[in-house]
């Protein structure tokens, strides 16, 4: 069976070479067509192709995002990326469920396991847990999703980074006008204006970019109405011949209703429903402010220093469904969550480019420290009306706590042009991360809570890259991640409020990774693949949830291994192919209890992991006039809890869209609309793994359709 298992993975890698002589001959032309930015895996190359990053990692443009979509959520353009399980949960106090080559598949909220940077700002908290609610997809340049042991060079994370650059103003001026309606009252409608006063080389050049947007939905599920704004901006300036400086801020504010998860029987018998979200008003409101600095000066021919430094806050409340019974236990922290996020760092990096005989090399050192201050309060989820609880409305405190956190983070890379055919790349980090909590809320029957805890990890990484030919490179990588319990994953104890304190008994979890894989460019596409096996100690899972409340345990150790192939190409001028395929078996590697003594055998599947993915598009893209394209995505059957006795069956989905794009003078406007779920499939979008009361299902839409329209004017 094991043999069976090594042929299968090895035949995408076994099928490059044929492929890649084929095109050996054109790659001159095809190198022309390969990203030129600089890819966050590895900042000391600049210009490095998608195709020479010994990695897995894969870029899309911005406009790929935009194109024909809402522009609501990231999870309509990043499909094609595979090893990137992205769902909609349809519930936009909860953000997307987001994970990388299963990692984040456990999280109830935000994005967990992958470390998320805006414009080089961390979207992700010290302790691991990050969100996708401040990203500007109309602004949005290029995104950059690195899978694999790469991502041990980006701190407390094991499953990878997505990396977003937004848009830097040029010349011409311009100005754009958007808007998007679609099913269950949904609008979106947004502006962004661009420009610069010169090329970006003369000493006081400015460059900048500015976007807004608001969307309002009443949403597919009952109780689940949110609006949402947002806004970005990023301003540069040329200092002087060697030094530039800029200015990014964001901010988010976002009123959501909570539908929650259903049962199985409720999710058949009526997918819309929302029985606890109406009972208890369930909702959560929040507002983030936040704003960045990045200094960069090239200190000699060969040195360059970059200072990237940000602050911000976040305010959030959070209305949960939980009964009053466990209310009434002194210990329970209530059902209603108040956090208020003071957050900021710096990250100080020397990039030094030098030569040893006729071996280039280029060395990056640098220090990241990142620290975050939470107020978290508890109150109850209900007043006393005649002596009836009336839930939704906010009640005594049973929580006050003050948390800190901090990471430190020194770290080294360096690469090696060895010759024309071999490249070395390694590197190291060495991450602290420190937790402190001091409890204000001590009471008869709830003792002093206070407590701390210290995570070390030595992080190291590196890889070997071979180029059979211009066209055609194999590579092999091994590193090393760990993940520390988040804030909240240290935050209880039990679901029912009969162990009181923080869960400090929980460990981090490290990872080791090894990876193989093979990139071939072919005509204007590329052709990628990738095996990989990552073995992981002290795995933190979710130990049980309920009413919205999880605690985290550790499981012992896992398994993960699998493929990752994807094909891009562009062909006949205007037609556009892409398509990816994962294949992703995640186990326990051994029996793992709980204290009431429940185990999960050695061989279960990890819940919230699909074994297989898959996605498909074609599009006729032209400059101007007509415009269509179709996609179909498929994602096996997803397990729902350690156990493996509930899951959500797999599905596929198919969508259309159509438009035209007309280009007159300075004007351009561009016409679409699109209709997804084409079949009308009846699905679960998301699951939330090991809740208590079997409300395991996020169901997702029916047939669904949206149009809009883009104005744009170059003065």
């Amino acid at each position: 069976m094991k043999n069976k298992t090594s042929a299968f993975l090895l035949t995408p890698l076994l099928c490059l070479p044929a492929f890649a002589a084929s095109s050996a001959q054109n790659s001159s032309a095809q190198a022309a067509t390969a990203g030129d930015g600089s890819l966050i895996v590895i900042r000391q190359r600049s210009g490095i192709s998608e195709l020479d990053t010994p990695a897995a990692v894969s870029v899309l443009s911005g406009q790929d995002l935009r194109s024909d979509n809402a522009q609501v959520n990231l999870s309509e353009g990043l499909g094609s990326v595979p090893g990137l399980q992205i769902q909609n949960r349809q519930n936009y106090a909860q953000d997307l469920q987001l994970s990388v080559r299963g990692f984040g598949s456990r999280s109830m909220y935000g994005v967990r396991g992958v470390r998320v940077y805006v414009d080089g700002i961390p979207a992700t908290m010290p302790d691991g847990q990050g969100q996708t609610s401040n990203i500007d997809i109309n602004s949005i340049e290029r995104v950059e999703v690195l899978r694999g042991p790469w991502s041990a060079l980006y701190g407390n994370a094991s499953g990878g980074v997505v990396n977003i650059d937004t848009e830097t103003g040029n010349q011409p001026a311009t100005l754009t006008a958007g808007t998007y309606f679609g099913s269950y009252g949904s609008w979106r409608n947004s502006v962004k204006a661009s420009g610069a006063t010169g090329d970006g080389t003369h000493v006081g050049d400015v460059n900048y970019t500015l976007s807004a947007s608001r969307f309002t939905t009443h949403g597919y599920r009952d109780h689940s109405g949110t609006q949402k704004n947002l806004g970005n901006g990023k301003f540069g300036v040329r200092l002087d011949e060697a030094s530039t400086l800029t200015l990014m801020f964001n901010t988010v504010s976002v009123d959501a209703n909570d539908p929650g998860g259903l049962t199985k029987a409720e999710w058949q018998n009526n997918p819309r429903q929302s029985p606890r979200g109406d009972s208890f008003n369930t909702r959560k409101s929040l507002d983030q402010t936040q704003v960045g600095l990045r200094y960069q000066r090239e200190l000699t021919d060969n040195d360059q220093l970059t200072l990237t430094t940000w602050h911000g806050e976040r305010h959030t409340t959070q209305y949960q469904s939980i009964p009053l019974a466990p209310q009434l236990k002194p210990a329970y922290p209530g059902g209603v969550i108040v956090l208020e996020r003071k957050y900021s760092g710096i990250d100080t990096r020397i990039r030094h480019d030098d030569q040893i005989g006729s071996v280039p090399f280029s060395l990056t050192g640098g220090l990241d420290y990142e620290t975050m201050t939470e107020r978290r309060q508890g109150f109850e989820n209900y007043q006393l009306v005649n002596g009836v609880p009336a839930f939704g409305e906010k009640g005594r405190q049973r929580r006050n706590e003050r948390n800190q956190m901090w990471n430190l983070d020194p770290y080294l890379q360096t690469h090696w042009a060895l010759t024309q055919k071999w490249a070395l790349d390694a590197g190291v980090r060495y991450s602290t991360v420190s937790f402190d909590s001091q409890d204000y809320y001590v009471t008869t029957g709830n003792g002093d809570d206070s407590g701390s805890k210290r995570y070390h990890k030595l992080l190291p990484m590196g890889s070997l890259n071979y180029a059979l030919t211009d066209a055609w490179n194999l590579y092999f990588s091994a590193g090393r991640g760990f993940e520390t319990p988040t804030i909240n994953e240290l935050s209880y104890r039990s679901v029912d409020g009969s162990q009181t304190g923080l869960n400090l008994g929980l460990k981090p979890a490290t990872s080791d990774t090894f990876e193989l894989g093979s990139k071939a460019r072919l005509g204007y596409g590329l052709l990628t693949a990738a095996i990989f096996q990552t073995n992981t100690d002290n795995e933190l899972v979710v130990a049980d949830s309920s009413n919205g409340r999880s605690v985290y345990k550790n499981a012992g150790k896992t398994r993960r291994r699998g493929i990752e192939t994807s094909f891009d190409q562009q062909f006949a001028e205007n037609w556009q192919m892409k398509a990816a395929w994962t294949y992703l078996d995640a186990t326990y590697r051994n029996e793992s209890c709980d204290d009431n003594g429940d185990c999960t055998p050695s061989g279960n599947r990890l819940p919230g992991i699909a074994r297989n993915m898959g996605y498909a598009s074609l599009a006729w893209a032209p400059e101007q006039g007509w415009h269509a394209g179709a996609d179909i995505r498929y994602l096996s059957s997803i397990q729902a809890d350690d156990e493996n006795d509930a899951k959500a069956p797999s599905w596929t989905v198919v969508s259309l869209n159509t438009g035209y794009r007309f280009n007159w003078d300075k004007w351009s406007l561009d016409l679409f609309s699109r209709v997804d779920n084409l079949f009308d499939r009846a699905y679960v979008g998301s699951v939330i793994v090991n809740e208590g009361n079997g409300r395991f299902y996020e169901p997702a839409p029916g047939r669904n359709y949206g149009g809009g329209a883009t104005l744009t004017y170059a003065f």
